[in-house]
């Protein structure tokens, strides 16, 4: 198993070299001082000197986002199963090599970094490889489909933290509203912290596996797109985008992965918290073939050095919370999060938030708002968040380890609802403790010559 790629590095002597990586961190914290130097000297694809040569894994999509940001990069690599979406983006990038096969991409000479937009149920196996070459990874969400995926790159990062910037593509996260929603929360704007919601009211239903219907496209790679799916014959209602594929459990998790990652994003920003020890859900009966649409699910999260010990809950599909307030309609926020305080609640949605002080004691006078200078900065454009961090600190606000717990918190929610059982989960371990069953559906089966390590 090849583990790292060659690098191409700078060579100021014939005595004296220097990765380029460290030579781009270096760059960047020389800030406005830097010497650009002439195209082509630091090796790669002609990179200029302070430039990450990029590889995009699926260039249609969800990867349009992401040209514009990258652009000020050097695109040396585009990748995707469909020819006709590779097609389009080389005529934007004509100097990067192209690929149908992510695996042979990654191993493409002089790579600094990764955006992967694939379907999925790959992309834990993409920001895996990635990682085991040393290339920072941007990955859309979720990154993973599974616990035991989440847990294997969140370790895999965590290994590599002082080398490797990572991102999940929670892009949400850069409103200012999520820190103003941390500070309240933080502050004591609520009092003390008992519990918090997030919810979701999108509703897709799907009946299961779609049976084989025509030929792909001589330009659509199917076999390729399935990757480590077990195989299912081919129907072009898998390709309508995102929400034609990701309901169906061996392409994605619904929209526990899908809206729910930007919205427990919400209250992930502002309670600091570990792995649960807990996961209970209910809703939608059990279908092996498709994600719930309406399921709740609650974690115990342990206390912290501020806060104690807490309920989180996430609802979807129509399930929702029960409001603070008679007047107060929760439906009409589609995608929102509410705190429960002992002197008050916060209800958000991603722009705009609500406090609502409750009970004798409710009037602010306990609460001491930071002043305007120690408020948190915003985090401007996320994607450059990213970018930014390849050529500097490394430091991003939602890397695989803030991301990770998140999402294993979510999945474990999933198979709560799969076995029909309260799970007392080892986070440590990764492992349920009382219900053994319950482990197996932690991980699930691969096909033949798609390993997650490679």
């Amino acid at each position: 198993m090849k583990h790292e790629t060659e690098r191409c590095q700078d060579a100021p002597t014939k005595t004296e070299t220097m990765p380029r990586r460290e030579f781009l961190k270096t760059a960047a914290a020389a800030g406005a001082g830097l010497v650009i130097l002439p195209s082509g000297v630091v090796g790669g694809a002609s990179a200029p000197s302070n430039t990450l040569n990029i590889a995009m894994i699926a260039t249609g999509g969800r990867a349009g986002a992401h040209f514009g940001a990258a652009s000020k990069e050097n695109i040396v690599a585009l990748c995707d199963v469909n020819e006709d979406h590779l097609a389009k983006a080389a005529k934007r990038f004509p100097k990067a090599q192209t690929y149908i096969d992510w695996r042979k991409c990654l191993d493409q000479k002089g790579l600094d970094a990764i955006i992967c937009c694939t379907t999925d149920h790959t992309h834990a196996f993409i920001s895996n490889w990635a990682m085991n070459r040393d290339l920072h990874v941007y990955c859309e969400k979720p990154m993973g489909i599974t616990v035991n995926e989440v847990r294997v790159l969140r370790a895999k990062y965590l290994a590599k933290k002082d080398k490797l910037a990572t991102q999940q593509g929670t892009q949400r996260h850069q409103y200012p509203n999520f820190n103003r929603v941390r500070e309240l929360v933080v502050d004591g704007a609520i009092g003390e912290l008992k519990a918090a919601w997030a919810w979701g009211n999108r509703q897709l239903r799907r009946n299961g596996y779609l049976p084989g219907e025509g030929i792909p496209p001589k330009t659509l790679h199917y076999d390729l797109w399935l990757g480590p799916a077990p195989y299912h014959p081919y129907n072009r209602g898998y390709f309508g985008g995102c929400l034609s594929w990701n309901m169906y459990r061996d392409f994605g998790t619904g929209q526990v992965g899908d809206m729910g990652s930007h919205t427990m994003d919400l209250v992930w920003n502002a309670i600091d918290a570990g792995l649960p020890t807990t996961a209970e859900a209910s809703g939608d009966k059990f279908n092996p073939e498709i994600v719930p649409v309406r399921m709740t699910a609650t974690w115990d999260i342990p206390q912290n050095d501020w806060r104690p010990g807490i309920k989180v809950t996430w609802c979807m599909g129509g399930d929702m919370p029960k409001s603070p307030m008679g007047f107060i309609d929760l439906n009409k926020i589609g995608h929102g999060a509410m705190f429960k305080g002992d002197k008050g609640f916060l209800v958000a949605d991603f722009q705009k938030r609500v406090l609502i002080p409750y009970g004798r004691n409710a009037d602010l006078s306990y609460y001491n708002k930071r002043p305007t200078e120690k408020m948190l900065p915003d985090l401007g454009h996320f994607q450059q968040d990213w970018l930014d961090a390849c050529k500097g600190d490394l430091k991003t606000a939602c890397d695989f380890d803030y991301s990770g717990r998140m999402m294993e918190t979510m999945f474990l929610g999933l198979v709560a609802h799969r076995v029909g059982k309260k799970l007392q989960y080892d986070g440590k371990a990764g492992k349920v403790t009382n219900v053994p069953e319950a482990n197996k559906y932690l991980s699930k089966e691969y096909r033949n010559d798609w390993p997650l390590e490679g």
